[in-house]
C-alpha cells in the first residue's frame, strides 16, 4: 500500500538549522525540497546587481518594471538543490553577508512576495514536498498536513551561522554575526507583508540541544503518524 505524499511546511528564524532539516527530510522521504530563503535571497541578488536598493530603500518602480524579467527555479546537481536566476546558477552567490543584508527588506515588499509565493504554490501543488521559510505555514501552505516551527537559543544561533560562514570563506566576527541575526529577526517579525509567526497548529522544535540526527528523528516520527493514520 503506498503512503499518502503530505506536504511538510517549516518556519523559525535565521541560523536554526531548518534548511538542513527540510534537506535531509526530503532525501529521506524522496520528497522534494524548496528553500524559500533562497528564492528571496535570489531576488536580494537581482536587486543587488541592478542597482534597485540604496541606503535599505528599494526603488519601486524600477521593481515593478522588472518583476517579470525575474525567473528563479531550482535543479538538482549531483542530488544536492541549486538556485538559478535568469538561467545563472546563483547557489554560492546568495550567501554572500551583502546579500543576507538586505535579503529581509526584499522579501518584505509585497510585489516580490507575491511573485514567489505564486511560484512556491504551483511547485506544492501535487504534495510530497518540504518547504522551509518564514511564512510557509501561514501563507504558502496553510493547509499542510504538517507544521513545524524551528527555534533555538540566540547565541547557538550565532555559532551556527559563524561555523557557517567560516566553512564558505567567509570572514566575520562574533558581533557582525549577532547583529545581522537580531536584524533579520526583527524584520522578519514585524514586517507588514507575511511575517514571522508560530501558527497555532504548528510543532515547535527547539533544537538547541539536538544533533542534526535527533532532531531528524524526532520530525520522521511525526511524519510516520500522519501518513500511515
Amino acid at each position: 500500500m503506498n503512503q499518502k505524499r503530505i506536504t511538510i511546511a517549516i518556519d523559525g528564524f535565521s541560523a536554526c538549522g531548518k534548511s538542513t532539516l527540510a534537506k535531509d527530510l526530503a532525501k529521506r522521504l524522496d520528497y522534494v525540497f524548496i528553500d524559500s530563503g533562497a528564492m528571496y535571497r535570489a531576488a536580494a541578488l537581482y536587486c543587488l546587481n541592478h542597482q534597485l536598493i540604496q541606503n535599505g530603500e528599494l526603488a519601486k518602480e524600477e521593481i515593478n518594471a522588472q518583476l517579470s524579467a525575474i525567473e528563479i527555479h531550482f535543479e538538482l546537481i549531483q542530488q544536492e538543490p541549486h538556485v538559478f536566476l535568469n538561467g545563472t546558477d546563483v547557489s554560492e552567490e546568495i550567501r554572500q553577508p551583502e546579500v543576507a543584508g538586505i535579503v529581509s527588506i526584499v522579501a518584505s515588499y509585497k510585489p516580490i512576495r507575491e511573485k514567489l509565493v505564486e511560484a512556491q504554490q504551483k511547485m506544492g501543488k501535487q504534495g510530497g514536498i518540504v518547504m522551509d521559510g518564514r511564512d510557509i505555514g501561514s501563507v504558502v501552505f496553510p493547509n499542510a498536513e504538517l507544521k513545524l516551527f524551528v527555534t533555538a537559543k540566540p547565541e547557538i544561533r550565532v555559532q551556527r551561522r559563524l561555523a557557517e560562514m567560516e566553512a564558505k570563506g567567509i570572514q566575520m566576527n562574533v558581533d557582525e554575526v549577532r547583529k545581522n541575526l537580531a536584524e533579520r529577526d526583527h524584520l522578519d517579525s514585524t514586517r507588514e507583508e507575511s511575517p514571522l509567526i508560530q501558527v497555532k497548529d504548528a510543532l515547535v522544535l527547539d533544537n538547541s540541544q539536538l544533533t542534526k540526527e535527533e532532531q531528524l528523528d524526532w520530525v520522521l516520527a511525526k511524519v510516520n503518524l500522519l501518513v500511515t493514520n
